[in-house]
């Protein structure tokens, strides 16, 4: 059964481009649904079907209709895919941003498992037809380092090691704000927002066991924007945009957890486009640590900040005069705080 939405464009708000107020208000549709909704005539804003570049102006009423789900079925495609490391019992690759991990309702290819399949044949079975080979997750728009697997002794034992709290997981991230500390830990409970079924919050009943330990590596203070590193002692949903939102720091370009309007307002012309332009939130999974399930060894992989992020740091460093940061001289070691 198709889905209907309704939305509205409140008078007084910036002018601003259909594309982009959907993106925000429809954060679990991505930017190619959105496209393919729009050459369909699914979106009609005041009784006429809308291009994507139309300039909202205030008062305009929204109808979008969302086709009724087909049946997934997850097939191998031939997709771009980074391949850090390659054995007979798992893969580990850098994953894109924009790239669901798993067929889903909305994402029924062009996923990281359609992209798996084509290139191992072979994967662990252990998590469903739809997962097969994924012991973790990374949200669509946040990239970065991913382990899979392809057997269910592997799957078995990286399961576990997840389940543990043993894998070391690290990440940075872009944020709007301030904190005077240079590290901490957020432990609070994440479950399902109890109004906006889209969000996860700490303000539910019932939530899980969730922490994260942060560390500050960069502050630019006129700005209000800091670089930070993260370390996951669990891996809930959404789990650092949480936390950080609910902290007032929320990360840059977060579409569902995000504040358009710090962006929009700041001072700075050139930081202000360059953030203006990620599209999505500045989020890297930067680190993978875990034991190898048939060596017993401890294996480590990293992957570069991409582009779009590293942009925008490239920018904030030459402002402030100060050398780029070198991930090679952030101490990695400390397994009880970031």
């Amino acid at each position: 059964m198709d889905k209907t939405i309704e939305l509205y464009f409140e008078p007084g708000q910036s002018v601003e481009r259909l594309d982009r107020f959907l993106s925000h208000e429809l954060a679990e549709l991505s930017r190619s649904q959105l496209k393919k909704l729009v050459d369909q005539r699914q979106i009609i804003v005041n009784g006429e079907a809308a291009k994507a570049g139309l300039r909202l102006r205030g008062g305009e009423k929204i109808h979008i209709v969302i086709p009724a789900a087909e049946e997934i079925e997850a097939v191998a495609e031939q997709l771009p895919l980074e391949v850090l490391y390659e054995d007979s019992d798992l893969i580990v690759v850098n994953k894109a941003a924009g790239m669901v991990v798993h067929p889903a309702c909305g994402h029924a290819s062009g996923t990281l498992v359609n992209a798996l399949l084509y290139h191992c044949h072979d994967l662990s079975g252990i998590s469903g037809e739809l997962r097969p080979g994924i012991v973790h997750r990374l949200d669509m728009d946040t990239s970065g380092v991913m382990v899979a697997t392809k057997n269910d002794m592997s799957h078995t034992h990286l399961a576990a090691q997840f389940k543990a709290h043993t894998v070391n997981r690290r990440y940075v991230a872009l944020i709007h704000g301030l904190i005077d500390e240079n590290r901490g830990t957020v432990d609070q409970p994440i479950g399902r927002h109890p109004t906006q079924r889209k969000k996860m919050s700490s303000k539910c009943r019932n939530g899980r066991h969730a922490v994260t330990h942060w560390k500050v590596l960069r502050r630019y203070e006129s700005d209000r924007l800091m670089l930070i590193e993260l370390r996951l002692e669990t891996g809930r949903t959404h789990q650092i945009r949480v936390h950080f939102s609910e902290l007032n720091l929320p990360i840059i370009g977060d579409p569902l957890y995000g504040n358009r309007s710090r962006a929009n307002g700041m001072n700075d012309a050139a930081i202000r486009q360059h953030i203006q332009h990620l599209n999505r939130q500045a989020l890297h999974a930067r680190l993978l640590g875990f034991i190898h399930p048939r060596s017993g060894e401890y294996m480590e992989f990293t992957s570069p900040i991409p582009d779009d992020i590293a942009s925008i740091l490239c920018v904030l460093d030459e402002k402030y005069d100060i050398e780029p940061l070198s991930f090679s001289h952030v101490s990695l070691s400390d397994e009880n705080h970031v």
